[in-house]
């Protein structure tokens, strides 16, 4: 099954005061590894981005201001999501937002009508983790993945890191039962040994090759 791990950026965190998208990211997964596809867009939001979220992820309105409107890119948007599983961190707050963008922009679509189903991995890290904090920031030092520039956060770059540490996370589904594999190798030797078994010739002896060893043996003796 196609796996998409996706993140969005937005104005800031509240849909009731009127922010917006301004950022999307996904990638794709296919049996456990990551196929190099990426869908990735910045978004005009036809609004200013607050300061706290600019702290987060340092997009300014100037950067966004010729980038597109959601709905320019909403069909290569759905076209890469399509009969996937999604995979996204605190799933609510993404889903709603881009949900709002297909709203904002008069059309009737709902992201649950393109996809298989929604994985929220901020449950999933709830349910190993109890008790813990489980943003994407600590399960990465948790599960030490190394190799990316956390100085701002971006829906690609988080996608890329959310994918992995969701790998690591469900990682004991691709370990290797061993001890199984052993046994059933062994069962297959004992088979093939006995659908391939020799049948071994008895050798009768003489009496008369019996008393020329037995000669031979008693002289060994005699002359040591």
């Amino acid at each position: 099954m196609k796996q998409v791990i996706l993140d969005t950026e937005t104005t800031g965190l509240d849909i009731q005061s009127g922010n917006r998208v301004i950022e999307i990211g996904c990638v794709e997964i296919i049996d456990r590894k990551f196929t190099g596809r990426e869908f990735h867009t910045f978004l005009n939001p036809e609004r200013a981005v607050e300061p706290g979220a600019f702290k987060v992820h340092g997009r300014s309105n100037d950067f966004l201001s010729d980038k597109p409107i959601f709905k320019d890119v909403y069909k290569d948007f759905l076209a890469f999501i399509n009969d996937s599983e999604l995979l996204i961190h605190n799933a609510d707050f993404d889903i709603g937002f881009l949900n709002n963008e297909f709203k904002l922009s008069e059309l009737k679509i709902n992201i649950n009508d393109h996809i298989i189903n929604i994985t929220d991995t901020l449950g999933m890290a709830r349910q190993l983790h109890p008790g813990q904090r489980n943003s994407l920031d600590v399960l990465t030092d948790r599960y030490n993945i190394k190799g990316y520039d956390r100085s701002y956060h971006g829906a690609l770059l988080d996608s890329k890191i959310l994918g992995e540490v969701y790998l690591a996370m469900t990682g004991g589904q691709t370990k290797l039962n061993f001890n199984e594999a052993i046994e059933k190798k062994e069962l297959s030797l004992k088979e093939e040994f006995k659908n391939n078994s020799v049948s071994l010739k008895k050798v009768i002896v003489s009496s008369e090759e019996e008393k020329n060893h037995q000669e031979y043996l008693d002289k060994i003796k005699i002359e040591n």
